[in-house]
């Protein structure tokens, strides 16, 4: 677990050359190596009654089979689920990786290149030594941390890299997201040291090294980060860029924007300013426009000194679109946009949260054959990959921080506020640049009824908005508007409703009446637009009746039936999305409102559908039809 005291003492190590400047998505370029080092590393729970074994016996200076039995795991996976071991299975606490990397020898010969070891993301707290020696930490999950290494390797070229990755999955009042541990001191019931970890939020607690780790080079002056930020106005687009250099006191710039063939459209050599495209393609969402998510790319070439040689190159994807918000619709490149979507997790059988390029694609496929144009990253930030894909398919994304299960006053102080600000800013600069990223959001239904709630999201809007001015802000509510304290900040209000599920279980009747009475409420209270940001029922797959029954696939279809009466009345007016829970069925901890994880899926957790996918799908083609261009492809439904 973590506790103040080891923390403590973590802190006061020294860490080695920290990169927590720009966030560029690794490449290879000219200048540019990319070395994965996904696949199988040695792990080891420690399982030690105060889980700091590792640290007091400093399992990171020597080889971890020597310090006890380690077994193999994969890189990127969840631990949770590799094994047969229940204990492991529900662990808390530290956990240790290592791997043994040869690096390339002209990576430790050529004392101008440097070395820079990256984590995609570990949940939730890592420390991380190379050969023994700490080079970083990184508080909460879902989000990339760096470490430039390359003075660590030459020291002793003969010795291989050994990597040590110590990561923690324990969750306090004052992580992202929040949670508590709890002693069990009764004898009677409990075993000695008996504890369980305590979460306020519907998935289960999977921990490890969820995405890829991989060192990578770069020159020792070298492009280190890029923000773009896109106009347009009649057919001429503009690309306002900064470039940011380290390693060179003056930097000499090649910056050339290129079209899909490959064709410089416009170009400078100034390290900002702004690039004007003639007869611009515009990046447009999926089914709105019959060339959704074109993509310019944007290199930039850092010269030597003189002038005649390339030094560093790095090439940016860019989407030219605008985004604006009106009190009534929101809209991308000044035509109305209707977001029809899902909600989905990073959850698949065996892996958890680890990456799955096959799972990845076949989510794809299967949110295009369903119409749907947008995705909500519920509850936290998604892999990079994945908006990647995202921009060249013309996915709209709403991109969420890991703020969700904020539930105890306690987890409104100043401590986890400016943690909260942190991610937030570890989450802008990450995902800035994506052109389907069309709204950050910075909380899932928190306890805003508290006093401190309102100060709290305040701040945290207004923050977020200076971060990034071109994209609206907005964070998830409940259908209770009354007790709201952070909407009158927010630019779009989105509200989770579960009516005749929650709330009037097996009263289909309600629906009609409770929605729209939620939709009247919000706008004649804050006159902004809306998104049915979740709503939905649980189904056991392959369980019926009729009339419907609470859980079968028939009672899931009429919810959505129901809800979708209203929304097709509201979206005349002022709503302007939504996005129905869940994409597909998801693990949660053990408990009796679950069976094996949430059923809320319109896919089984094996991406198989329900029948409520079909529903979904003839209403998404339908409103696409109505809302959109649809490019003659799309005249049925089709994979990537």
């Amino acid at each position: 677990m973590i506790r103040p005291g080891v923390l403590g003492a973590l802190c006061l190590c020294a860490v080695f050359n920290t990169v927590d400047s720009g966030m560029l998505f690794p490449q290879e370029s000219s200048s540019r190596e990319v070395k994965e080092l996904n696949g199988l590393w040695d792990f080891r729970a420690d399982k030690s009654p105060n889980r700091n074994q590792g640290f007091e016996r400093a399992w990171y200076k020597s080889r971890l089979a020597e310090t006890g039995p380690v077994i193999d795991m994969p890189v990127p996976a969840s631990y949770n689920d590799i094994t047969q071991d229940p204990s492991l299975r529900d662990f808390t606490g530290w956990v240790w990786y290592e791997r043994e990397v040869v690096v390339p020898a002209r990576w430790v010969a050529d004392e101008g290149t440097r070395v820079v070891l990256r984590v995609g993301s570990a949940h939730y707290y890592s420390i991380v030594w190379v050969n023994g020696v700490k080079v970083t930490e990184h508080e909460g999950g879902h989000l990339p941390f760096e470490a430039e290494i390359g003075s660590l390797i030459r020291k002793d070229p003969t010795t291989p890299c050994r990597i040590t990755i110590a990561v923690n999955n324990t969750l306090t009042l004052k992580t992202l997201p929040p949670g508590t541990i709890q002693y069990m001191s009764d004898r009677t019931k409990y075993p000695d040291g008996f504890f369980v970890q305590n979460i306020y939020f519907d998935f289960f607690n999977y921990a490890g090294i969820h995405r890829p780790v991989l060192l990578y080079t770069t020159p020792k002056a070298y492009v280190d980060d890029i923000t773009v930020v896109t106009d347009f106005l009649d057919n001429t687009g503009l690309v306002k860029y900064t470039v940011s250099v380290q390693g060179a006191t003056t930097a000499t710039l090649k910056v050339t924007l290129m079209d899909k063939d490959r064709h410089c459209v416009a170009s400078s050599s100034d390290q900002s300013g702004v690039l004007k495209v003639v007869d611009v393609k515009l990046w447009w969402p999926y089914l709105m426009h019959e060339n959704p998510g074109y993509l310019y790319s944007l290199e930039v070439r850092l010269m030597a000194a003189d002038e005649r040689s390339t030094q560093d190159v790095y090439t940016l994807p860019v989407g030219i679109r605008t985004v604006n918000v009106t009190s009534t619709q929101f809209l991308i490149n000044n035509k109305p946009f209707y977001f029809h979507g899902v909600n989905k997790h990073e959850d698949s059988d065996i892996r958890g949260k680890g990456l799955d390029w096959p799972l990845i694609v076949k989510d794809f496929n299967l949110m295009k054959w369903l119409g749907a144009n947008s995705f909500r990253t519920s509850h936290y930030p998604y892999a990079e990959e994945i908006l990647q894909m995202c921009d060249r398919h013309g996915i709209v994304v709403i991109d969420e921080c890991p703020g969700v299960g904020i539930k105890d006053i306690r987890s409104f102080g100043n401590a986890s506020l400016t943690h909260h600000l942190a991610v937030m800013d570890e989450l802008v600069r990450r995902d800035k640049n994506h052109p389907s990223v069309v709204m950050w959001s910075v909380a899932n239904e928190p306890a805003a009824e508290m006093p401190p709630a309102e100060y709290y999201f305040k701040t945290l809007i207004k923050h977020t908005k200076g971060l990034d001015p071109t994209r609206p802000v907005t964070y998830i509510t409940d259908s209770n508007y009354a007790r709201d304290k952070g909407a009158p900040y927010v630019d779009v209000i989105c509200v989770n409703s579960y009516f005749s599920w929650y709330h009037d279980p097996g009263h289909l009747e309600v629906i009609p009446i409770q929605l729209n009475t939620q939709f009247e409420n919000w706008y004649g209270k804050y006159h902004k637009p809306i998104i049915q940001s979740e709503y939905g029922a649980d189904a056991v797959p392959g369980l019926h009746s009729d009339p419907p029954m609470m859980f079968t696939e028939e009672y899931q279809n009429v919810v959505l039936q129901k809800y979708h009466d209203v929304f097709d009345q509201k979206r005349k007016q002022y709503v302007i999305g939504e996005l129905i829970w869940n994409f597909a069925d998801f693990m949660t901890a053990q408990g009796i409102t679950r069976v094996v994880g949430n059923k809320k899926g319109v896919f089984t957790r094996q991406r198989q559908p329900k029948a409520a996918a079909f529903i979904l799908k003839e209403r998404y083609w339908r409103l696409a039809n109505e809302t959109g261009i649809l490019p003659p492809w799309t005249k049925y439904p089709c994979s990537l």
